[in-house]
Parts: C-alpha cells; sequence; structure tokens
C-alpha cells in the first residue's frame, strides 16, 4: 500500500502524519501492494461547523475508487473515524470479489456455529420511471429545489445527455456529466 497524507488549510505535523500512518496500516493486510491511497487532512473554516477537523481517504483499486470522509472536532478522532469506516469498506470490497466467502469467516468457516449464508447482493426494492425533458443545468437546480431532494435527473440541453445535479455537503451544487469511454 502506498499512502500520501496531504493537507488542505492546514500544515500537516509529523505527529499527525506518523498517527494517520500507523492508523491507516491496518488497511495494508486487505489491500494489494500497489494499493495508492491518498489521505487529504483538512480544516473547515465557516465557525458555524463545530466539527472541523476533517480527514478525507480515496483508495484507488483495481475494481472500484473507495471513498470516505469524516469530520469530527478532534483530528484524531476524525482519522479514527475515517479508518473504521475504510475497513468497513475494504471488508465489503474484499467479500464482493471473492463470493465463495461471502457469509463465511475465516475463524468459523463451516463449524457448528456457523451462521447461515445471508443475501450480500443488493436488493432493488423500488423502481421509479418519469420523463425528462431537455434543460440547463440551472433549471435543472431550481427543479431539485422545487422537489427537495438531494439530487435531479435531466437531459442536458446542450448536450442531449443525461446529467444528474446534486446537494453538496459543504454547500452549493455538484453536477455529473457522464462520459462513455
Amino acid at each position: 500500500m502506498r499512502l500520501q497524507v496531504k493537507g488542505k488549510n492546514l500544515e500537516v505535523s509529523e505527529s499527525i502524519r506518523s498517527y494517520a500512518e500507523q492508523k491507516l496500516a491496518k488497511l495494508e493486510p486487505q489491500l494489494n501492494d500497489a494499493t495508492q491511497v491518498e489521505l487529504e487532512l483538512a480544516v473547515e473554516r465557516n465557525p458555524s461547523i463545530a466539527a472541523n477537523q476533517v480527514a478525507e481517504a480515496t483508495i484507488w483499486t483495481k475494481g472500484p475508487v473507495l471513498r470516505a470522509r469524516e469530520a469530527s472536532t478532534d483530528m484524531r478522532a476524525s482519522i479514527d473515524q475515517l479508518t473504521e469506516k475504510l475497513l468497513r469498506q475494504v471488508k465489503h470490497y474484499r467479500e464482493r470479489r471473492n463470493p465463495r466467502n461471502r457469509g463465511q469467516s475465516h475463524d468459523d468457516a463451516g463449524g457448528a456455529n456457523a451462521m447461515p449464508e445471508t443475501d450480500a447482493e443488493p436488493q432493488i426494492v423500488k423502481t421509479k420511471q418519469f420523463t425528462i425533458k431537455p434543460m440547463t443545468a440551472e433549471e435543472a437546480v431550481l427543479q431539485l429545489e422545487l422537489v427537495g431532494h438531494d439530487f435531479f435527473v435531466f437531459q442536458n440541453a446542450d448536450s442531449s445527455d443525461v446529467n444528474v445535479v446534486y446537494r453538496r455537503k459543504g454547500g452549493g451544487y455538484g453536477l455529473i456529466e457522464p462520459q462513455v469511454v
């Protein structure tokens, strides 16, 4: 695992860097040696945000890119929470990659106390269909506000592609423009 620690709006001290490296080393047994892990530590400047110590990580695996973000009033606590979240994500990712291990732990594979296999596959519980009309991203944001959801799917009037606008946690909006490769 290759770890890169960066700071945003703060200088990362050596003690915080070594603490983060020590905590994120827990991921190493689960990840490939060539896996790139980027940790960004930041301090939110908004005085109305109490949990202003933010730890954000991105893990580039052979499959999906794993991301997590945690914030608290203490940077070490944020790193701890982030590490726990990443451990859960990596475990889930590894189980999905290796279906024969689903529902079994390494300690108790098929013993008398074995847990029954559960269906770990995500299930679609609702399907919704709607008509879309061409509009600009700005019109889509207005529609997003009207419906009160966190995201809105629309056909971009400029490109005729299906796009998504969404409300960002830090304020403002995001626009997703898919590109076919």
